[in-house]
């Protein structure tokens, strides 16, 4: 078992002890969050902590399937949080994307609330510093990990590689349809040629990926960007451009120029069906706790009340926006729920 498996069964079991039935008390809640090795794994595992720790319920972490589904069952009402995706949101209000054979996902976008916003991270696009690859367009005829089967990132790196060289998944290259965990120990036992993750830097899964082996990130190019259908990506719900600097995994990352590429912005959300009381108690639990964790935590300095707004594009729940407004933060108009 790996680091990142022993935090998972850690964070369960921390989560869930002797936690009552959901029937039973109102203050058992159940968050979904993607698998270990993704950035929402580490922010909402952390919060599920913090937020337990300091309320007198308890919130069970399920670390497994994909956000685009974690959003319908959150709104109707099987999960209590989930990981919110900017641009996941956007096709589930269209029924576009993952969500075109869902007729219902319009509707059902409607009973969503938000917590906070927080930065997935940028996509490092990792190979082996031996393995021959140093372009994008290298990967022809290569063995690529975009993401879990139908996960938002999976749809939106695969939107990028197609965009910025014209490759498709498939036919051009192999996409390897595993999850999180699995595509990080494949790519460790030399499996997958270019494993590919949307995480803060500095992450801590390809801070382990570099520690045995000598890692390149592909960056995209000044050609890349330029082109029209690179920068309709970049312009979506929640896309960000920026760089992990080329020392950011120490030696063992060949890099000699920072690696430019994109990222997303998700959040914590919620449904509808939660009593404001019980969302204030959680944002106000998680808020207040995240001060105390934050300086012996890197990665977690990027989690900040400045950006919990940035690229909501669905509404706040009350109870959050009642511990916002608490605090003396202005609510912008378009976040506020009419119910």
């Amino acid at each position: 078992m790996n680091a990142f498996s022993k935090l998972a069964a850690c964070a369960f079991a921390a989560a869930t002890l002797a936690a009552p039935s959901h029937a039973m008390a109102q203050d058992f809640y159940r968050l979904a969050t993607l698998g270990p090795g993704s950035t929402p794994y580490m922010v909402m595992s952390t919060f599920a902590q913090i937020v337990g720790e300091r309320i007198e319920g308890q919130v069970q972490v399920n670390a497994t399937g994909a956000a685009t589904q974690h959003a319908i069952e959150t709104a109707q009402g099987q999960l209590d949080f989930f990981m919110w995706s900017a641009s996941v949101h956007d096709s589930m209000q269209k029924g576009a994307n993952m969500y075109a054979q869902i007729p219902q996902a319009p509707e059902l976008s409607e009973d969503l609330r938000a917590v906070f916003a927080f930065p997935l991270g940028l996509y490092h696009i990792v190979t082996y510093a031996d393995s021959g690859i140093e372009t994008l367009e290298d990967i022809k005829d290569k063995r690529v990990f975009l993401g879990p089967p139908g996960g938002g990132a999976t749809v939106i790196m695969g939107q990028i590689i197609e965009a910025a060289t014209g490759y498709v998944a498939n036919e051009d290259y192999t996409q390897v349809s595993v999850g999180w965990e699995a595509a990080m120990q494949s790519f460790q036992d030399g499996r997958i040629d270019v494993y590919i993750n949307p995480t803060i830097p500095p992450s801590p899964v390809i801070e382990q990926i570099a520690i045995s082996r000598a890692i390149r990130l592909i960056t995209l190019t000044d050609e890349h960007f330029a082109k029209p259908e690179v920068q309709a990506i970049l312009n979506r719900p929640g896309g960000v451009e920026g760089t992990i600097p080329a020392g950011t995994y120490g030696e063992n990352q060949v890099n000699e120029d920072d690696a430019r590429t994109l990222g997303s912005i998700v959040g914590v959300g919620t449904g509808a069906h939660l009593s404001d009381d019980a969302v204030y108690a959680v944002t106000k639990a998680f808020w207040e706790g995240v001060e105390e964790t934050r300086e012996r935590t890197p990665w977690l300095r990027q989690i900040t009340l400045e950006n919990a707004f940035v690229d909501l594009n669905l509404p706040l729940h009350p109870g959050a926006e009642r511990y916002y407004r608490e605090i003396g933060m202005d609510i912008p108009e378009e976040l506020v729920a009419v119910d």
